[in-house]
């Protein structure tokens, strides 16, 4: 295959009508896994789960590790841009060709995998990928991001050494129960024996739960707020922050070129996790610091300083909404103008996302919607009809370049627009951005 043929064959096997529930679908990763030599036995991992902010945290730990002359691979999920996002090491994402080969590789494992359990699904093959390709190239340690819940997820194969859980939101409530209970229930599924698991929730009740499941299974249950102290920002500039922590090995006096108030907090549970590791991987806190300080993350508040400005982010969830409502306030004010180009996936709580944006502004919303095998798309006619039943100002555009274009227009120079909800809507536009418009995003 080439990366073209590869990349086609893996959105072939997407395949949202088979249940993430079913109770074989551990056993189908772990026969597929088998065939392949049990790549990711090979080298040790950091599990991260959590309902917002995982991405960001696996990053962090991935980027210390990296500053601190360790060979990194991390794993996150979804991309924006490119499948090859899906196996980074060292920052930089797995080549296309180095793709296409290892995918023309597993197809006999796949074939064999789908003889007893069906085939392995489009996340199944990527990531069974992503652990070839680390230990191919013989990583020291890997960062694997969960992609959805913990208990029955695909990464869960893992004997990590060091798990985290980053929080506990409402989000695939449709999978993973109506309530933050369960939901917590699933993700501490993700605690072994034995390993220690660093928990960064601080509501009481999946809390509890959470620490529940690791005397049930003997793993350690370590809470952020019993290891971090005394967190807080020290000043906010246009572009980044800085602000210092300090945990029982010292301070940490940090510089990031990230937005968003969640991301200190998300720095603080990374840095926790790391302490946990085994001697020969815990970073000095120089290189905690030069591993933060040249960090990136693409799509996480990330400003484009034209007029007006532009902000791209992943806000698919009432949390994450919230987090870059407040998020906006802070580094932009209260009194101007916001204008939201958003589009929702139908599985998630369109409302509650809408007003999560508009809690802390008097807002227009500009709703649009997005294309993506097995992913439908709310109709921008009733997200619109959502929004001004929030007493804001909404109007449907079904074209998202089109819908971008018209907030820029109706706005003034000294006006926020900000693409935003889906990750399939933010990757689109942000990629037709950098081809169009700007190269250029915030000053690092």
């Amino acid at each position: 295959m080439n990366y073209e043929q590869a990349k086609n064959f893996l959105l072939g096997t997407v395949n949202e009508s088979v249940s993430r529930r079913v109770p074989y679908r551990l056993d189908r990763m772990r026969a597929f896994l088998a065939a392949l030599d049990d790549p990711q036995n090979q080298y040790p991992t950091v599990h991260v789960g959590g309902t917002s902010g995982k991405g960001s945290t696996s990053t962090m730990i991935a980027s210390i590790l990296s500053a601190s002359g360790k060979r990194t691979g991390l794993h996150t999920k979804p991309h924006l841009s490119s499948m090859t996002e899906r196996a980074r090491i060292d920052g930089a994402n797995i080549p296309e060709e180095t793709f296409a080969e290892l995918l023309s590789e597993m197809l006999p494992a796949i074939d064999n995998t789908a003889v007893e359990f069906s085939r392995p699904s489009y996340y199944e093959i990527l990531l069974a990928l992503t652990f070839l390709y680390f230990a191919r190239e013989q990583v020291d340690i890997a960062v694997i991001e969960v992609g959805l819940g913990g208990t029955l997820d695909g990464t869960n194969v893992i004997t990590p050494v060091v798990s985290l859980i980053t929080n506990v939101g409402l989000d695939h409530t449709d999978v993973l129960g109506d309530t933050l209970e369960e939901i917590a229930a699933d993700k501490a599924g993700i605690a072994k024996q034995g390993v220690p698991l660093v928990c960064g929730v601080e509501l009481a009740e999946p809390k509890r739960i959470i620490r529940e499941r690791c005397e049930s299974v003997g793993a350690p249950f370590l809470a952020v707020s019993d290891m971090v102290h005394n967190a807080r920002v020290t000043s906010q500039g246009r572009y980044g922050q800085s602000f210092e922590i300090t945990t029982a090995r010292g301070t940490y006096a940090l510089d990031i070129p990230l937005l968003g108030n969640f991301q200190p907090l998300n720095a603080s549970i990374a840095i926790a996790a790391l302490e946990q590791l085994p001697a020969e991987f815990v970073p000095a806190i120089e290189d905690v610091r030069r591993g933060l300080e040249h960090i990136n993350l693409p799509g996480r508040m990330e400003v484009f300083p034209t007029h007006p400005v532009v902000v791209f982010d992943i806000a698919h969830n009432p949390d994450k909404a919230r987090g870059l409502a407040a998020s906006l306030a802070t580094h932009f004010g209260t009194d101007r103008h916001y204008t939201f180009v958003v589009a929702i996936g139908e599985s998630k709580d369109q409302r509650e996302v809408l007003r999560g944006l508009a809690s802390m502004f008097s807002a227009a919303f500009i709703c649009t919607t997005f294309e993506a095998a097995g992913r439908p798309a709310a109709k921008p006619q009733r997200l619109a009809s959502m929004a001004e039943d929030l007493g804001m100002w909404g109007r449907p555009i079904s074209d998202p370049i089109e819908a971008l274009s018209v907030a820029r227009r109706n706005s003034e120079a000294d006006d926020i627009v900000v693409v935003t909800g889906s990750t399939f809507l933010v990757s689109t536009l942000r990629d037709w951005w950098l081809e169009n418009v700007s190269t250029e995003p915030t000053a690092r």
